[in-house]
């Protein structure tokens, strides 16, 4: 009786380990899982100057995430190597990583982080989350459109607007006048490579 005792005991421990083991596969499954191809996709900024003043960042990662096929619980984080700007200018590029403005070497990242996604039409999304930049982080809101929605692939074409002098970048570069207004332009490339279809509401 205590052999049959401990054997089903063993049997028992051995069925919940098993168990255990294959809910994360479960989980995985009935999660979407997207990958945004980076070479397809860009992170831009325009200010208004009076010259030319728009730029793109080399060095990013911009993670979109769902806790399930509901768009409303992605989670995008966007980190960008704030030295990697690019305006096509050497002069203006040492400018905004210096202290008045990205102040790069004190802080190395731009970031922004939403848990939550409003869907205002059928292809039109709000993105509010938390902005970072030269250390600063306040609330702004990254609104985007979405093509390709239903086939597994597609773009996000989202704009954020914020104003520098809320982030501490008051001073101009010298002989160029600029706005305070500073719009940022994120088009991102991707496609589910698992899990079920996204769910939208009509």
């Amino acid at each position: 009786m205590r052999e049959r005792s401990t054997f089903c005991g063993i049997r028992f421990a051995v069925l919940c380990l098993l168990g255990s083991a294959a809910l994360p596969a479960l989980s995985q499954e009935e999660t979407p899982v997207f990958v945004i191809t980076q070479e397809e996709s860009k992170i831009t900024f325009y200010i208004k100057s009076s010259v030319a003043l728009e730029g793109t960042f080399g060095k990013w990662e911009a993670p979109l995430t769902f806790t399930s096929p509901d768009v409303t619980t992605g989670v995008l984080d966007i980190k960008i190597q704030a030295d990697s700007v690019n305006t096509g200018s050497g002069m203006k590029d040492g400018k905004i990583k210096g202290k008045d403005f990205f102040d790069v070497e004190k802080n190395p990242f731009i970031t922004f982080h939403s848990d939550k996604i409003v869907q205002t039409g059928p292809t039109t999304f709000d993105m509010p989350g938390t902005f970072t930049i030269r250390g600063v982080s306040k609330p702004e809101t990254l609104t985007f459109n979405v093509t390709g929605k239903g086939t597994g692939s597609g773009e996000i074409k989202g704009t954020m607007a914020f104003d520098r002098k809320d982030y501490g970048m008051n001073k101009g570069i010298p002989f160029v006048k600029i706005a305070d207004r500073v719009e940022v332009t994120v088009n991102l490339k991707g496609k589910r490579v698992s899990g079920p279809p996204l769910v939208f509401k009509q």
